[in-house]
């Protein structure tokens, strides 16, 4: 058997690193690409040219274009719906406490800057053109969490999950996801309300009241119309 050589470990580590550095490059010029032109109609070859990498180190490090295309949506902006759902999901957790939990890891990505705008503009060409990732994001990164928070709510209005619990849901939800899509309105009319990452957690710290009050709406109509039920009655 022929001797082999070990690679020594300063070589080793230099490799991982330029590894790592040719895949973020990778990841970085295809989320700008993807985002301004689409699936479709952005090629492998101008990703690695706007990286400044091989076009086999696509293929090395996602396997092919629809894997890039996929890390697009998962990675860029840390971890997915999956992390928020293991926060708040646990029977003895306040409400309280698990909207905190829930609305801050929401926010948390604003506080990357362009990186968001990038991913904004990604995902609302993903729904204007489709492709199959998009039934993939729905379900991962939109209709579990979505669950989970109907089942909280559920669980501490003490009632069971219907088209009502699902608007509340919905709605606190969109207190978060409308600071992604007003971004740039926002810069433009307050840019003190972006400015730094102390402002995106007075964000958040603002967020878990005004759903706390939606929370509240919803008891008090519930029993309201719990009341005229049973006077009718």
């Amino acid at each position: 058997m022929p001797h082999r050589t070990a690679t020594p470990p300063a070589r080793q580590a230099a490799a991982r690193s330029d590894g790592q550095e040719a895949r973020a490059q990778l990841l970085s010029a295809a989320l700008a690409l993807f985002a301004e032109h689409g699936f479709a109609k952005t090629s492998t070859r101008a990703i690695a040219q706007a990286a400044g990498v091989n076009l086999a180190a696509i293929r090395y490090y996602f396997g092919d274009k629809a894997g890039l295309y996929a890390a697009c949506f998962a990675e860029p902006m840390g971890g997915n719906a999956g992390d928020l759902t293991s926060l708040y999901d646990a029977p003895e957790l306040p409400v309280a406490e698990a909207l905190r939990r829930f609305l801050t890891s929401y926010v948390e990505p604003l506080k990357q800057g362009e990186i968001v705008r990038q991913c904004m503009r990604l995902h609302l060409r993903e729904m204007l053109e489709p492709t199959s990732q998009w039934a993939h994001e729905v379900e991962r990164d939109i209709k579990g969490p979505h669950l989970v928070l109907v089942a909280i709510l559920a669980r501490h209005l003490g009632v069971r999950a219907d088209d009502d619990l699902h608007r509340l849901a919905f709605a606190i939800t969109g207190l978060a996801l409308q600071l992604f899509v007003t971004h740039d309105m926002i810069d433009a009319i307050q840019p003190s309300l972006m400015r730094n990452a102390a402002a995106i957690d007075r964000w958040a710290e603002r967020l878990v009241g005004y759903a706390l009050a939606l929370v509240d709406a919803e008891r008090l109509r519930r029993t309201a119309t719990a009341g005229k039920t049973r006077k009718k009655a």
